[in-house]
């Protein structure tokens, strides 16, 4: 009689599964991969648009918002380092896995991944609109009397390179990427503040309105918050980060991780200020929705700061797309009973590279994308969506310090969410009246 089999446990299953997915099957990330994970995930298309929010909002308002989201994104991160492993032996590797501890397994999941869904496809999809328009802007600058290509065809060029680098097998193995894209961030931001340091303030520079009407100001100014909540994007993938750092009782990994997250936020300080305040004090109600766009010279210099930025959001679309071949591979394999292997991996990420380019060629509406993903689905993740589950989780004291706090950013995130989005259809209303498809 022959012997039976042990059937593979479930927990045995989920842990080959895991071993197989993109965001666990590697553990051996020191902290400063966290370090410029977050910058790459965070620093990117949103500090471009960041003296325009200025110009939306004013001196004051800008100022005060810009700040206070760097220090409530700041504390709502610290929040879901926190929570990773605040469970004895258990790891919530991905944002959905906490908001199903916080809320419930079926409730957890329609919280947190329509919202995390439509962060990080939306990001893909903003960056590879960035890219192209960048690449084309380092073209125009290079070659100005040269034939005028299609915004399209450099969107198309951006996605060639996707379509290569998106079969590397896990988050760790992008380390490079990461790393290389952000370096790129500190050097285009370095080159967007000093060169419009050195242009001077323009001798018509108006710090009046952008808009004529109550209106128009009203609207612009919801406008602006969504695209200061777009630069302040990486939750999203926090905790996907720190599942690639090792972690044992003695040494958890909320520790490297906090560390990276601290230099992180530093960088970006540096990054965001210098541009936000130079850029609008420079141009003033006439910048750009994109900062680079208002530099016009040193011809060179301003092609390079392009073609950094190019480089950059190579990585930002890196980082933010591979939690979602990580949600369609789980996906297929667990629901829809297909095989873990590279040819369901080249297909899904070929076919989500494709989509993205597709929607980036056909709505290429770089400004209002900011603003109406930045309020719609960046406010949940980044502003509030941590407080709410460190309240339903921990249930701190009523009145506490620690339950004013949370209750204060889930107020200030839950008005961005709403008037955001307002603000923003508005702008892509008006861009696309005289917008040609393909164009």
């Amino acid at each position: 009689m022959q012997p039976v089999k042990d059937m593979p446990s479930t927990e045995d299953a989920k842990k080959d599964l895991n071993d197989w997915l993109p965001i666990t099957q590697s553990r051996n990330a020191k902290w400063w991969y966290s370090a410029f994970h977050n910058v790459t995930a965070m620093v990117g298309a949103g500090v471009l648009g960041l003296p325009y929010a200025m110009s939306q909002l004013g001196w004051g308002p800008g100022a005060a918002v810009l700040i206070l989201s760097w220090v409530i994104t700041l504390y709502t991160l610290w929040q879901m380092v926190e929570m990773h492993e605040m469970v004895p032996g258990k790891r919530f590797d991905r944002y959905h896995e906490l908001g199903q501890h916080a809320f419930g397994e079926k409730l957890g999941l329609w919280v947190v991944v329509p919202q995390q869904l439509m962060v990080e496809v939306g990001s893909s999809i903003v960056y590879m609109i960035t890219g192209g328009k960048s690449l084309k802007k380092a073209h125009d600058t290079i070659w100005p009397d040269y034939k005028e290509i299609k915004l399209t065809y450099f969107i198309m060029i951006f996605s060639s390179v996707h379509f290569v680098i998106s079969h590397l097998p896990s988050f760790n193995s992008i380390t490079a990427v990461s790393l290389v894209a952000a370096v790129m961030s500190l050097s285009y931001s370095t080159i967007a503040w000093v060169v419009s340091w050195q242009k001077g303030v323009q001798p018509d520079v108006q710090y009046t309105s952008r808009a004529s009407t109550n209106t128009g100001q009203m609207f612009d100014s919801f406008s602006a918050l969504g695209d200061i909540a777009f630069a302040f994007a990486g939750h999203s993938v926090a905790l996907e980060i720190q599942a690639t750092i090792p972690s044992t009782p003695g040494k958890p990994s909320k520790k490297p991780m906090w560390r990276g997250v601290v230099v992180a936020y530093l960088v970006v300080a540096l990054c965001y200020l210098p541009v936000s305040f130079i850029g609008y004090w420079v141009f003033g109600n006439k910048v750009e929705d994109n900062i680079l766009l208002s530099l016009e010279k040193p011809r060179w210099l301003v092609a390079a700061a392009n073609l950094f930025v190019v480089i950059h959001v190579i990585g930002s679309y890196q980082v933010f797309a591979m939690p979602v071949f990580d949600m369609m591979e789980a996906f297929l394999v667990l629901k829809m009973k297909f095989q873990p292997g590279q040819p369901l991996r080249f297909i899904t990420r070929i076919l989500y590279v494709g989509l993205t380019m597709f929607i980036a060629m056909t709505f290429p509406f770089f400004g209002g994308l900011l603003s109406f993903f930045g309020g719609f689905a960046f406010a949940p993740t980044s502003y509030y969506l941590p407080c709410v589950m460190w309240l339903a989780v921990y249930k701190p004291k009523k009145f506490s310090l620690s339950w004013l706090a949370n209750w204060i950013c889930i107020i200030l995130g839950f008005v961005l969410m709403v008037l955001a989005p307002i603000g923003a259809l508005r702008q892509i209303i008006l861009q696309a009246r005289d917008f040609q498809f393909y164009s």
